[in-house]
């Protein structure tokens, strides 16, 4: 006989001073509470020795009174695929081209974007949830579409485009992009802040202000790293050696305090790479004294996904990597109608007969050095060094030697006075309030 077939013995006797219950009568024990957290109150104000005066780097802040409330949206992108973007910088560069095509369908709203997957607008957007469509002109350089005869358009090396077109197709790309609502805070929580007072919604509009900022910083053509922003100006620029530079901003943030609102700003400084020539930034990185002496598998790894501005058209483009021959032996194929039948035919060239026969530029020192690659794995577009200047405001993010380090911290240091002169001289303003 199988064991598994024989009866379960009848339970036991239940005593006669006990009530049996059905299972699904029984309630769960009532879970306790959350503990509501409050900030600690401060016992009291220290009475003992001399009061003096200090000087802090906190500014008050002043916001116009207002019962209007703050409206969050989570910001989806997507391309037009529906794979979502991924790439540092579009965000902010399809939010603003969003605003300037849809706004009368946005009630003319002002938008504050954190770059990333939140949006606040001040008052309610039309609809809850909002879908556009959006079309960017050449994504990777943030300029218009290239138009004849420009670097990385219709006859750039390794493109093997026409001259006489003007347009080429492939340089804009579509994104979709949903605005949902998330929630909304009121306004009034910052005037609360500026009275001290704490409420559920103050960390919330706390954040918005920053937002606010860092837009505002972004408008003006600052690096963002983080909660800092850094200006174009030279005279905040320090040389660390190596091609690298020591970049002074500011940091800030909005803080409740029990005197009220604050805006806390303090100096801050970043890495950069020196801007101008190529070339020059290739010599002074490697430590070397002439083109030829260059260690291009060093230079290939310092140079990946800088930009740099291209003549003769002044383009900007991304440095994907170097070509795998000279300028002088580096052909690509390049496409040209004949002026008679009209047909197309496709030559190979150098890419120095082609600066030299189509742009009329003699190359000084190029042709025996590789060609700056700018385009894509599968279909590259070369420059010459000589051509190529790096932008502006680039964070150098690879680690520093010794005596840049020292540079830096040496560099770096102000006196208190000249530090307090500097932060008084930022000034702030905030449109969107």
């Amino acid at each position: 006989m199988d064991p598994h077939d024989e009866e379960l013995p009848p339970p036991p006797p239940l005593p006669p001073n006990v009530v049996p219950i059905k299972a699904e009568d029984a309630a769960p024990p009532d879970k306790p509470p959350k503990p509501k957290r409050l900030p600690m109150a401060r016992p009291g104000l220290g009475k003992k020795g001399q009061p003096i005066q200090l000087l802090a780097n906190h500014y008050r802040v002043s916001v116009k009174s207002s019962e209007d409330f703050f409206y969050h949206y989570n910001v989806i992108l997507k391309y037009e695929d529906d794979h979502p973007v991924e790439a540092k910088g579009v965000g902010r560069k399809v939010i603003d081209k969003l605003q300037h095509m849809y706004r009368t369908e946005l009630s003319n709203k002002d938008f504050a974007y954190d770059g990333e997957k939140s949006l606040f607008t001040i008052g309610a957007l039309p609809q809850v949830n909002n879908e556009f469509t959006v079309v960017l002109e050449d994504i990777g350089t943030g300029k218009s579409a290239a138009t004849n005869g420009s670097p990385g358009g219709n006859d750039s090396p390794g493109d093997g485009g026409d001259r006489k077109r003007v347009r080429r197709p492939g340089q804009t790309k579509t994104f979709k992009v949903e605005l949902c609502y998330a929630t909304k805070i009121p306004m009034a929580a910052i005037a609360q802040a500026i009275r001290g007072q704490e409420s559920e919604n103050s960390l919330e509009a706390l954040r918005v202000l920053d937002i606010i900022l860092r837009q505002h910083s972004a408008k003006q053509g600052c690096l963002l790293v983080r909660q800092s922003f850094f200006h174009n100006n030279p005279d905040s620029f320090v040389d660390l050696g190596g091609g690298v530079m020591g970049c002074r901003g500011f940091h800030s943030s909005f803080r409740g305090t029990q005197s009220g609102l604050s805006l806390n700003v303090d100096v801050s400084t970043t890495m950069i790479v020196k801007p101008g020539p190529l070339i020059d930034f290739l010599l002074t990185n490697q430590k070397v004294d002439h083109p030829n002496r260059i260690d291009w598998q060093k230079a290939k790894r310092a140079l990946k996904n800088l930009r740099i501005k291209a003549a003769p058209a002044n383009s900007e483009f991304k440095i994907i990597g170097l070509s795998d021959r000279k300028c002088d032996e580096q052909t690509f194929p390049l496409r040209q109608r004949n002026g008679n039948s009209g047909d197309a035919n496709t030559v190979e060239i150098t890419v120095s007969d082609y600066f030299r026969v189509h742009r009329g530029i003699e190359l000084r020192y190029s042709g025996d050095l590789p060609c700056i690659n700018v385009g894509r794995k599968k279909r590259a577009t070369y420059f010459p060094v000589e051509l190529c200047t790096l932008v502006p405001l680039q964070r150098y993010t690879k680690a520093l030697s010794t005596l840049q380090r020292s540079a830096l911290v040496e560099k770096s240091r102000q006196k208190p006075q000249e530090r307090m002169t500097t932060l008084n001289d930022v000034s702030y303003h905030l449109d969107l309030i």
